[in-house]
């Protein structure tokens, strides 16, 4: 099966197929939504994903490794999500 998804940094099988569940089939998805929106909408779904999703799926659009990502474009990106879904705040 050729994935789209999958050919980018950081997402494996687990990772495309929770964001496939959640109708985002394409890196021009991904993009669209964004990585807080794209994580929000595994959460959403009951997916146990972790963090390291948001920052992968953040990897992926940039190109890098998520654990590459500066502390800072991490700590905006758990910003985001705590402005859009307070709930997140728990996971921290």
């Amino acid at each position: 099966m050729n994935d789209e998804l999958q050919h980018l940094k950081n997402l494996g099988k687990t990772s495309a197929q929770w964001l496939h569940a959640v109708g985002i089939h394409s890196a021009s998805d991904l993009r669209r939504l964004g990585a807080v929106g794209a994580y929000q909408a595994v959460r959403t779904r009951g997916f146990r994903a972790s963090k390291v999703l948001l920052y992968a799926i953040e990897g992926a659009l940039l190109d890098m490794h998520w654990n590459d990502l500066p502390a800072e474009r991490k700590q905006a990106l758990n910003q985001q999500l705590d402005a859009k879904c307070p709930a997140a705040r728990a996971e921290k």
